[in-house]
């Protein structure tokens, strides 16, 4: 008998504001299976609210590809939040 997995780990790379906020690169979260893009971020932003401001204008890159805010994740898969940046 195959046993469901309780939870899929997932490593956050962290650019910008929300590195800025956070103060590292990466956060390493556990969440449950099938959770999407848009749940991470979510989850980010209620731990940190004032990053809600940039929720409608990040992008998400999931292991080098970028992807839609309902792209369900998977074990070990490696999730980017790109933010506007600007300078020069």
């Amino acid at each position: 008998m195959i046993m469901a997995q309780s939870s899929i780990t997932v490593t956050i790379k962290l650019f910008a504001i929300y590195q800025e906020v956070y103060g590292v690169s990466e956060l390493i979260r556990e969440f449950p299976p099938e959770t999407t893009v848009r749940e991470v971020l979510s989850k980010i932003i209620e731990e940190h609210p004032e990053l809600k401001k940039w929720q409608k204008i990040t992008r998400f890159s999931v292991n080098f590809k970028f992807v839609e805010p309902d792209t369900k994740l998977k074990e070990g898969d490696e999730l980017v939040f790109i933010p506007p940046v600007s300078g020069g």
